[in-house]
């Protein structure tokens, strides 16, 4: 069949959704109003004020008598609810939070209350009147002063001990990365309206199955009960992509008070309510050769998770498997379980951690030797993934280098560190590699092509950012032959065929890939009618030699043979055409990943230790590019994401009651438009065919992977002190 005409697909197109998020007609969660004769009412919900305990009394009396309050629901009056398994969650071991359901504490900042009113501020003031007393017991809230729980994971290669003893060279290494919150704009937010034994849920998500399938579990009703509606989402990065127990708290409210509930967590409750990139203890130990030629390497790891789940990311481990040519390889990697709430992922879940401390071994390396820190990659480069033995579907990683060196002017940079100043500021230089997983996973899609020619696409995927209202349009498009603005593309509603997680980097390949399968199924449809139809001017024609663009059919080397869609609907009588689009990842014999080298300015002042990037450069193995301005955004926003990782963002915690006293964007520092500047993205050019139909590997996760190391080495190029502990602080370089 001839090949469509790409028109959309690679074009720089802006957000088909962004006028109705500069005019404010997105809804968002809080957005939506339910219809019904009483309105809307709110809820609270009230923390505890101990990381580990009992609560031993509750006294409700003065938030019950304040005008407006309709209920206060705590343990001792909830209704006992099942929570029976949930196949559709993260299936962490351990047992998920049980809202209101006993009196035990397992953290600062849980749930232990919801008072629900007529207004917010009457919610509001009569949750500060709820009275809490406590048998507190002893908790451990220190990642460096706890012990190691569990059964570690382990990974082994080789012989690394013996390896390491016979090395030319040995280093060892400890990193520190700090825990991080996602705090995206948009709060999480959920409203809850029973019809029945029939729940609707407006919620902030990733994934709208995710939702449902958690309040089947936990109210005893069948799935197909509830529609959860989230068309628009205003950030997430990965701490939407799981239900938390506040839909609970809202979905229980509006069943105990028979109205619809909307519940809205506070920017301080999202410390605590919905998790966070954990905390990590990474000790590095290699030995290498004089040429700088790896000959072991070993990982051992601690990371921290909640008490009551056991929360691991594999994606910790894989960087240190695969990324460089090691013969002997060992890692272990242990949680350790603390009195804080369970963590989740975050934007390059894993990947991200993990190549702080391994860039910044490479980067140590590379001035021990006196080796530039690009050739010591390039000496390093595999041929196929080392952890499976499997070649690579593609690695363009040689390239990223090479562009990426040209493109910085990396030939002018003097190796030595503290060699460059500009006044009072010292200047350095810095790049660290990049890698993250080709995720795909199935899932469907409806089209329909009306006879008026346009197109209306449906699937239950989410849009949290990276503009998945844009590529799929485009991909619908140029697979339907139209023009954008005649495909429309709707998301986000359990009603819709079910789509698989937007995270992971994962949507544009299988929800793209999904999409294309059925525009192509329906265009074939109308094809097949139109030279089945001895009255169309196709009568006759080979199938496979017509294509479709601006919304008529013609033969490829014929244009002016062919009609449009609306013609060969109407004279067949069709008001429309129908197709489920499907795809289904298959097993590949090769290892798929995503790749980048990103390149760091920064200007240290010398007095004062303050650090500021000056320019940075990512250039990135994506596979074939949907829509570049969408991958600029992505790329530009995980360079941000990572200047805040490398040089401001932690949590605080007071380890006496386990209090994290930053939880506001006061205190806990993200970068500002004075933080940011000279960002550039480029992307080499390829596609992927192993990977999906569209030749595409994902993009939004890999953008911000080697982000922090290539800050953490420039800065080290700088100042000649090497920083292991992030954030890095003007603490830690005066």
């Amino acid at each position: 069949m001839s090949p469509q005409p790409q028109a959309a697909v690679g074009a720089p197109l802006s957000r088909v959704d962004g006028r109705l998020k500069v005019t404010g007609r997105a809804k968002y969660a809080a957005d939506h109003k339910p219809d019904g004769p009483d309105g809307v009412v709110h809820a609270v919900v009230v923390d505890s004020g101990i990381a580990r305990g009992r609560i031993t009394g509750i006294d409700t009396g003065a938030a019950e008598a304040e005008p407006g309050v309709l209920k206060v629901i705590h343990h001792r009056n909830a209704p006992t609810l099942p929570y029976g398994p949930n196949p559709g969650s993260l299936n962490l071991p351990g047992q998920r939070l049980r809202v209101f359901q006993d009196d035990q504490v397992h953290f600062h900042g849980q749930p232990v209350a919801v008072v629900v009113a007529t207004t917010l501020e009457a919610a509001q003031h009569a949750a500060s009147l709820v009275k809490l007393d406590y048998a507190v017991e002893p908790s451990e809230t220190d990642l460096a002063e706890a012990p190691a729980t569990g059964d570690p994971v382990t990974y082994t290669r080789g012989d690394a001990e013996a390896a390491l003893q016979s090395a030319d060279v040995r280093l060892e290494m400890t990193y520190r990365p700090a825990r991080n919150h996602h705090n995206a704009m948009e709060l999480h937010a959920t409203v809850a309206q029973w019809d029945g034994d029939r729940l609707t849920l407006w919620d902030k998500t990733q994934w709208v199955q995710s939702p449902r399938a958690e309040l089947a579990a936990n109210f005893g009703i069948p799935a197909a009960n509830i529609r959860v509606v989230s068309p628009f989402v205003g950030g997430a990065f990965g701490n939407a992509a799981r239900a938390w127990p506040h839909l609970t708290v809202a979905a229980l409210a509006a069943r105990e008070t028979g109205h619809p509930v909307k519940l809205v967590l506070t920017r301080r409750q999202l410390y605590s309510g919905v998790g966070y990139r954990p905390a990590y203890e990474y000790k590095v130990r290699l030995g290498s050769d004089r040429r700088g030629q790896l000959s072991a390497m070993t990982h051992e790891l601690r990371g921290e998770t909640s008490r009551y789940e056991r929360f691991s990311e594999r994606g910790v481990l894989a960087p240190g498997q695969m990324l460089y040519t090691t013969p002997h390889v060992s890692q272990t990697y242990r949680t350790v379980a603390l009195d804080v709430n369970t963590p989740t992922p975050m934007r390059g879940p894993g990947y991200s951690t993990a190549a702080f401390p391994i860039e910044s071994a490479m980067d140590e390396l590379a001035h021990e030797l006196g080796i530039d820190p690009i050739e010591l990659r390039r000496r390093n480069e595999p041929e196929n993934d080392q952890a499976s033995g499997r070649p690579f579907s593609t690695r363009r990683l040689r390239e990223c280098y090479t562009v990426g060196a040209r493109e910085f002017g990396w030939s002018r940079r003097d190796p030595r560190p503290r060699s460059t100043r500009d006044g009072d500021r010292l200047i350095g230089t810095g790049m660290a590699t990049a890698v993250y997983d080709t995720l795909r996973a199935p899932g469907q899609a409806g089209v329909r092509l009306d006879a008026d020619g346009t197109a209306v696409i449906e699937s239950s995927t989410s849009d949290m950012g990276p503009g998945t209202y844009t590529s799929m349009t485009q991909v619908a498009a140029d697979a339907l032959g139209l023009t954008v603005r005649n495909v429309t593309f709707r998301l986000g509603d359990t009603n819709m065929p079910t789509a698989p997680l937007h995270g992971g980097s994962l949507t544009m390949a299988s929800v793209g890939s999904i999409v294309q399968d059925g525009c192509d199924k329906v265009r074939q449809q109308a094809i097949r009618l139109a030279v089945e139809d001895e009255d169309s001017p196709l009568s006759g024609a080979d199938p496979d030699t017509v294509v479709v663009r601006g919304g008529r059919l013609h033969l490829k080397d014929d244009p002016a043979r062919g009609e449009t869609y609306r013609r060969l609907l109407a004279r067949n009588d069709l008001t429309r055409l129908e197709a489920m689009g499907s795809w289904t990842p298959g097993q590949s014999r090769s290892s798929m990943y995503a790749y980048g080298a990103v390149f760091a300015e920064v200007a240290v002042d010398a007095r004062l230790g303050l650090v500021r990037v000056r320019r940075m450069l990512g250039v990135f193995d994506a596979g074939r590019i949907i829509s570049p301005k969408l991958a600029d955004s992505q790329a530009i926003g995980a360079m941000v994401g990572g200047i805040g990782m490398a040089l401001l963002e932690h949590t605080v915690t007071d380890h006496r009651d386990g209090r994290i006293v930053n939880a506001n964007l006061a205190d806990y520092l993200v970068p500002v438009n004075a933080d940011v500047t000279g960002l550039k993205a480029i992307y080499v050019e390829g596609r992927d065919d192993e990977a999906d139909p569209l030749g595409v590997k994902g993009l939004g996760e890999v953008v911000v992977v080697g982000v922090a190391p290539a800050i953490a080495n420039a800065v080290f190029h700088a100042t000649g002190r090497r920083v292991r502990d992030l954030p890095i602080t003007a603490e830690s370089l005066l």
